[in-house]
């Protein structure tokens, strides 16, 4: 086996790519700066059962496991940030207020997930903490909004659900974990055959209800409009549609270039949220560029029960779909003993000039600037010229 080859589906960043994931990295954690988002940055590792808690069994299968060799515990390689800032919250922070917290970290997936071509990723999010108003959903869905126009992505397709439509209709009954997963799981590819079938155990208010979940996805004046009239009447139903509605005409004014729609079937992460859940997508990827909701329940397992709304996102793919910025100039100089040049050398760089020093017979290769100027000395001084 070659010694350079990596793991299926593990990939280098090359230096320009490198550099404009960078450069998106500090450009959006200063957007979130700017909002009053405090950045956090968890451990890589942790205790299996801390890094699982409060999750569904979806992460615990994307997790590598190994053994600490110092405590005998099992501990993971996390495969999402979230369960660490919301322990972070809840246990080391301990605040009463509304907290706002960012971060940025790799992850690592044990599986590849579905739709897409990498095990690792770079994860950026934001999360706001003690808020259960409708406004917090409000400012992390605007806050996304930023994020992907900071990229240069604004023409965005934003699909909303809610994960209290489903706990109205099986509110009361007695239904296993591993049967609850079927049923997301047949919700979410809309298979109504099998459905069904699942839902013949249910009274049959309910199954109607599950079945009419499929088809309640499009347009979202018209999903609220037969969702109010198909759904059962239920006091949680209710307040979700009516949060989803206050949602859809708030995020509407924000801009012309979102598009939305609902779809009470896309479930993904139903154990893990608690509320609205949101779906970004943007031209050239089939799959969401982010995924965010409302998950009020994961610090409770830290101990305390927090309100809490969010997104995240991988940056890598961000970063490869942002528009391709030009190549920065810089200035190609000879590496020479010259005292004279090396004060030129250093006045240009502490100007935010790039200046690269070729040795002699060195032919500067780079893929991330274009070496267009260099220094040449004239009489005394060293002045930059075109080449």
């Amino acid at each position: 086996m070659n010694r350079w080859l990596l793991p299926e589906d593990i990939a280098d960043v090359l230096p320009a790519e490198a550099r404009k994931v960078e450069t998106l990295r500090r450009a959006i954690l200063d957007l979130y700066q700017s909002y009053g988002y405090e950045l956090v940055a968890p451990p890589i590792l942790e205790f299996l059962d801390s890094l699982l808690t409060g999750t569904g069994s979806d992460l615990n299968l994307q997790t590598f496991k190994l053994v600490d060799q110092l405590s005998g515990r099992t501990l993971g390689l996390r495969a999402d940030m979230t369960p660490q800032v919301a322990r972070i919250d809840a246990h080391l922070l301990n605040r009463q207020g509304v907290t706002r917290l960012c971060y940025a970290g790799s992850i690592a997936h044990a599986r590849t997930p579905v739709g897409s071509s990498a095990r690792e990723e770079l994860q950026l999010g934001a999360e706001i903490y003690g808020c259960a108003t409708w406004e917090a959903d409000f400012e992390a869905i605007s806050l996304l909004l930023k994020t992907l126009s900071v990229a240069g992505l604004d023409t965005v397709y934003l699909d909303l659900s809610h994960a209290g439509v489903l706990e109205g209709i099986l509110e009361g009954q007695a239904i296993a974990k591993a049967d609850i997963e079927t049923l997301y799981s047949l919700l979410q590819s809309k298979d109504r055959p099998r459905l069904a079938i699942w839902a013949k155990c249910l009274p049959a208010k309910s199954a109607d209800a599950l079945m009419a979940l499929t088809e309640l996805n499009g347009p979202c004046a018209q999903v609220l409009a037969s969702a109010k009239k198909t759904l059962p009447k239920h006091q949680i139903i209710d307040e979700a549609l009516a949060q989803l509605e206050r949602l859809v005409y708030a995020t509407a004014a924000l801009s012309h270039d979102v598009e939305l729609s609902i779809d009470l079937a896309d479930l993904r992460g139903y154990q893990y949220h608690s509320g609205v859940m949101f779906a970004a997508y943007v031209d050239k990827l089939p799959q969401p560029i982010a995924r965010g909701g409302r998950y009020d329940h994961v610090g409770q397992a830290f101990g305390r029960a927090r309100p809490a709304t969010g997104f995240s996102m991988d940056l890598l793919t961000l970063a490869n779909l942002a528009p391709v910025a030009k190549r920065r100039s810089a200035i190609v100089a000879p590496w020479i003993d010259d005292a004279f040049l090396t004060n030129k050398i250093a006045e240009l760089r502490h100007a935010g000039e790039v200046v690269i020093q070729a040795m002699t017979g060195d032919a500067v290769e780079t893929a991330e600037y274009l070496c267009d100027h260099e220094l040449v000395k004239q009489g005394s001084s060293w002045e930059i010229k075109k080449k």
